[in-house]
């Protein structure tokens, strides 16, 4: 005989699907669709997260079954400062390049706002529409966006037809964020923007990650590099072990930035 959910498991279930159909939810418009005090959803939400159905984050929660990380609208209210301040050091660096291929995420979107007051002819490549909105309203930027399939969640571009349009540039320098950085090097979750990323790697001279601690030990879906003399990491904290020998062994260059005095230490 089949016994009948409780009005806990029928709550749980009904919190799962909306999330399903909304990653970005928070916890008072999942209690306004539920009926039920924030406080109850707060603890129906820890223990969904307990038992590995979906992940917490700031204000709300993300489908374990739906994606490796938040949507963007998500990421860019967390850590925030860390990532401003890992957004500068790499302004500072390399700002002064003639072209630059720019990803997408929440980290380049800080990295962004911080390039564009520079007062110096730039040329930006970007498959990313939001990169290339912060970055328009400076018109010494030339941005090139990328054409291809549109993802709306992440605001970007992939597809066979950005990886050809990406075939006709060369640049020094290729900057994006990560889903993962491990010691294997650094992923990225979703497939097509992977592809986007690879490509990107490819057709540039370095690769330079910009990625916060909370990007640590994780190995997302596409591995995109490893690590080697041509690839830098920023982030703001030095890395556990296993990370920190496999870029020396790589030959990879470390900046670790502090988002409380805004230096760097490399």
């Amino acid at each position: 005989m089949k016994t009948a959910k409780s009005k806990k498991e029928l709550r749980h279930d009904r919190i799962l699907y909306a999330l399903d159909g909304n990653p970005t939810l928070r916890v008072n418009q999942l209690a306004d669709q539920l009926g039920v005090s924030n406080e109850t959803v707060r603890r129906d939400l820890t223990e969904l997260d307990r038992l590995g159905r979906l992940a917490r984050t700031y204000g709300g929660a993300v489908s374990a079954m739906n994606r490796f990380e938040p949507a963007l609208n998500e990421r860019l209210t967390l850590h925030n400062a860390e990532r401003r301040a890992i957004a500068r050091c790499a302004v500072e660096q390399y700002a002064r390049e003639e072209a630059l291929l720019l990803g997408g995420g929440a980290t380049m979107i800080h990295f962004a706002r911080e390039l564009r007051d520079i007062d110096h002819r730039l040329t930006v490549v970007t498959p990313c529409y939001p990169i290339a909105v912060e970055l328009a309203g400076n018109p010494l930027i030339d941005v090139m966006l990328l054409p291809g399939l549109f993802e709306l969640q992440e605001g970007i571009v992939c597809g066979p037809e950005t990886i050809r349009a990406l075939d006709r540039y060369r640049a020094p320098i290729a900057i994006m964020g990560a889903s993962g950085v491990s010691a294997d090097g650094v992923s990225e979750a979703m497939l097509g923007v992977g592809e986007v990323y690879s490509a990107m790697l490819r057709i540039s001279e370095r690769g330079v990650v910009l990625a916060d601690r909370t990007k640590f030990d994780k190995r997302a879906l596409i591995l995109l590099s490893g690590w080697s003399r041509q690839m830098s990491l920023i982030t703001d904290r030095q890395p556990n072990q296993d990370l920190a020998e496999a870029l020396e062994e790589g030959g990879a260059s470390l900046t670790v930035v502090d988002p409380d005095d805004r230096t760097a230490a490399e």
